[in-house]
């Protein structure tokens, strides 16, 4: 029985679908099928049940999957290591993220993970939220950094930050002149021209459920899937939008905007954007991997599964 093979098992197994198992593993359906039966063959027991529509794993596949897994990322995990022993760098750690965490906004991480774990790289890639999450269950990074973590069963989550939503317009609006945070109320948004995300992120939900909740009427007149276009649509004086506080410091600290905080009285609760970090449920982390994450969280308290090693060097990729 090939790694391969296993490998296919888990991609079937954990995107629940013979074509996107397929796919997570570069092969054709028909391959991924085959490889399926072949692995029932040898260990003598059918491991998904194929009457039910969707599919279900049996009792065996449970098990057999749970082994299949450990197996797989125990063989990563070697593949990690031989390439420390080759590559003085030591290990890489792949961290995808949502655009509006600026590379700025983890610099002083990744200043503090170097001195900690000299040598081990941080390569980070920017990207939309949905790929996000598929780079994570595709094992093509080890950590995602998301707003508002849709819970996944194949994936975990843990809390990192909550950002204060705030009001964000032009110094010349009308909003601007108000100092004190109990003085904007959700209520004095009615009728403003209003840009916001796009309707299907789980952000533009928050959003409207508070409005609502404190009959809040605004007039949406431009919907955006990235904060920096939704920034640039305020600057062009479109209308104002509701951010979070932290991704509007660059243009508060350049008098372009300015970010007035919202009371919703002392009865509610404010409205804020929790930030988490996510990786594959299940998997053994490398240690700089668990490393960056206590360095993060450092309540959390993650052991590695093995030593970390002290190096000398840092090489950070980005791609905005």
């Amino acid at each position: 029985m090939h790694l391969e093979t296993l490998s296919i098992f888990c991609d079937v197994v954990r995107h629940q679908s013979f074509s996107r198992g397929a796919t997570a593993s570069a092969v054709s359906q028909s391959a991924a099928s085959q490889a399926v039966r072949q692995i029932e063959r040898q260990v003598g027991a059918q491991l998904i049940d194929r009457s039910k529509r969707p599919w279900l794993l049996t009792d065996e596949g449970k098990i057999f999957f749970k082994g299949c897994q450990e197996i797989v990322d125990r063989y990563r995990e070697l593949q990690d290591v031989i390439r420390r022993h080759q590559q003085p760098s030591g290990y890489t750690v792949r961290l995808a993220s949502i655009y509006s965490i600026r590379l700025n906004d983890l610099s002083d991480y990744i200043g503090r993970f170097q001195a900690l774990v000299s040598g081990a790289n941080i390569e980070v890639a920017y990207m939309h939220p949905d790929q996000v999450y598929d780079q994570i269950v595709n094992d093509q990074c080890d950590l995602g950094l998301i707003s508002f973590a849709n819970p996944r069963r194949e994936i975990t989550a843990i809390p990192w930050q909550d950002q204060a939503m705030v009001v964000a317009c032009l110094p010349s609006h009308r909003f601007a002149s108000i100092k004190a945070a109990a003085d904007l109320k959700p209520s004095d948004l009615t009728g403003e021209a209003f840009v916001s995300f796009d309707r299907g992120l789980p952000v533009r939900k928050e959003i409207d459920r508070f409005l609502r909740r404190h009959t809040a009427d605004v007039r949406v007149v431009a919907e955006f899937d990235s904060i920096e276009n939704i920034k640039q649509a305020i600057e062009d004086g479109v209308g104002i939008a509701i951010l979070p506080e932290p991704t509007l410091r660059r243009e508060v600290n350049g008098m372009t905007l300015v970010a007035i905080p919202l009371n919703p009285g002392p009865t509610s609760l404010p409205l804020i954007r929790p930030v988490s970090i996510l990786h594959r449920r299940g998997r053994r982390l490398n240690p700089a991997v668990t490393a960056f994450i206590n360095l993060l969280v450092p309540e959390r308290g993650l052991r590695p599964s093995t030593p970390v090693q002290s190096q000398t060097s840092r090489k950070v990729g980005a791609a905005v």
